[in-house]
């Protein structure tokens, strides 16, 4: 019989056909009823096998896993494209319960990796933060102190200024912004120093919410609730009005669903904050919803933080004939004390790794570090192997904290009426009904201009702002990418806007593992000067 298939069709892809179909087994409503084993066996008789003998399973994350061969560790991984593959069911025991999916943990998955670079965030969307930050920009600093990110702005900035700040910044996919960028020009007056950078692109580090979480928790401490939900608001309008980009649109919808139960119940979190600010964000985190999972796994997970931008960069590169050695090339930047990252990596990516050069200097253009990191804590029921916990000086861990176990979630008071109460989210005199954050300030004297010629904050020791970017400290010259990605032709300006960004995410996720200081990352820059020329924002005429 003659072959009746249509040769213009696009060739059968296994990988898809097997996604698709655990995907809609997966959101079916009967699957969260189902008992482990079932569930268990059910994705196990799916596994497909490629030709070098690799296993492969659509699990937990809606992502896809690959079975090491030698130890049978299961990792994080994205198929192979144009593979063939052959689906071969396997017993119930080799789906251990981590790789199952929750059901809400694979909804498509919406958002983008691009960096900052290209496009520029949309005018509107800088526009309502703009009306924001020159509402708040001038408050008092007794009431709203600096309790955060003082190694960013001038020691006479409000809190609140840092609360904007904050939400961008933790939203943010990979916070590299380009020297046009509006949506960081905005800050100009307010900084304390230069950010760090280069000629083209601020590189700035990635900011933890516990961050946030302190501001909010030092004001209930300090017994100013008003303050308090007036910080959180900030940040939660802030959030509302990032979403509509999406590169800011998984994180911001987190911190949104994080924030609205406080600000509907102004004490939800109060005898949290009397217990320190990891309580705090140890509450936030147990309330968010399972769908933000992977949103939040830099706070929760540092090493799966990590696999999972890792996974989005081998994604981004998947139009090259070979992605792994172009995603490994990508690795020798990173610094690697101990040499660690072979045993994050399956054993495929582990093949192309090359060993990092040893006169690589880290630190010069960052930031200080953050006073606490969360370290990764093994695991022994995943299937992929975490490095030793570092010592755990004090910190809390979401894993080991506490209030770990049965009690997962933040303390709550009673109900009670709250007929008539001050919403945070409105004037203090609750008439107006509209967003307090919008407010022009009182007392605090009229906001400066916010173009994008800012002007110096004199006697703070502040950035010089001119024309659309910042004047950043002179840096030495980025280490010469490694030939592969010299070599990288990405097919479009959009493809490589989002290997930057996926690139730059995945160092500081590394970074932030080992505990080391995010330096000059040179395959992100390499990427930053194939596009940099391009201009991404209208001409405007003077």
């Amino acid at each position: 019989m003659p072959d009746q298939r249509d040769p213009h069709a696009p060739a059968w892809d296994p990988f898809a056909e097997a996604e698709a179909e655990a995907r809609a087994m997966v959101l079916d409503p009967r699957w969260p009823g189902l008992s482990v084993p079932a569930k268990a066996q059910a994705l196990a008789a799916r596994i497909l096998v490629t030709p070098d003998g690799a296993r492969w399973l659509y699990g937990a994350h809606g992502r896809w896993h690959v079975q090491d061969p030698s130890d049978g560790r299961w990792h994080l991984a994205p198929p192979p494209r144009g593979c063939p593959a052959t689906r071969v069911p396997q017993p119930a025991l080799a789906v251990i319960p981590p790789l199952i999916p929750s059901g809400p943990d694979c909804v498509p998955a919406t958002g983008s990796v691009q960096g900052f670079i290209g496009p520029d965030v949309p005018e509107a969307l800088t526009e309502h933060i703009r009306v924001l930050l020159r509402a708040n920009g001038r408050r008092s600093c007794e009431t709203f102190p600096l309790t955060a990110f003082a190694d960013v702005f001038a020691s006479d900035v409000p809190g609140t200024v840092a609360a904007i700040w904050g939400a961008v910044m933790w939203s943010a996919y990979a916070p590299a912004f380009d020297g046009n960028e509006r949506l960081i020009t905005i800050f100009g007056e307010y900084l304390g120093r230069p950010l760090p950078g280069d000629e083209w692109v601020r590189w700035l580090p990635a900011t933890p919410l516990l961050s946030l979480a302190t501001l909010f928790a030092e004001r209930v401490r300090a017994d100013q609730h008003r303050a308090a939900l007036r910080l959180v608001a900030l940040m939660a309008d802030t959030a509302h009005a990032l979403a509509a980009d999406p590169r800011f649109l998984p994180r911001a919808d987190a911190l949104v669903a994080i924030l609205d139960p406080l600000l509907r119940r102004p004490d939800l979190d109060d005898r949290a904050a009397l217990l320190g600010d990891h309580a705090v964000l140890q509450a936030w985190l147990a309330r968010c919803p399972a769908r933000f999972d992977r949103a939040l796994l830099g706070e929760r997970a540092p090493g799966e933080a990590f696999r999972h931008a890792l996974y989005d960069l081998t994604e981004t590169l998947a139009f090259a004939p070979a992605p792994l050695p172009l995603t490994a090339a990508f690795l020798a930047d990173l610094p690697d004390p101990g040499s660690r990252m072979p045993a994050w990596l399956d054993h495929r990516l582990r093949a192309h790794l090359k060993p990092a050069p040893s006169d690589q200097a880290w630190g010069s253009a960052s930031f200080p570090a953050a006073p606490t990191r969360i370290a990764p804590v093994s695991d022994p029921t995943t299937g992929s192997w975490h490095p030793e916990p570092a010592e755990q000086t004090g910190a809390w861990h979401p894993h080991t904290g506490p209030q770990a176990g049965a009690q997962t979630g933040a303390w709550q008071p009673e109900p009670d009426e709250r007929t008539g109460a001050w919403d945070p989210r409105t004037e203090d005199s609750g008439a107006t009904g509209r967003s307090w954050a919008a407010a022009a300030p009182s007392g605090t004297g009229a906001a400066s201009p916010s173009g994008t010629g800012a002007t110096e904050r004199s006697g703070s020791g502040a950035a010089e702002w001119s024309g659309s970017g910042a004047t950043v400290r002179p840096a030495p010259p980025y280490r010469k990418p490694p030939a592969e990605i010299e070599a990288l032709e990405p097919p479009d300006r959009a493809t490589a806007a989002a290997i930057l960004g996926a690139a730059y995410a995945t160092a500081l996720a590394w970074c932030r593992l080992v505990e080391e200081e995010p330096g000059r990352f040179a395959g992100p820059a390499a990427m930053a000067e194939r596009i940099v020329h391009e201009r991404d924002d209208p001409h405007v005429n003077h």
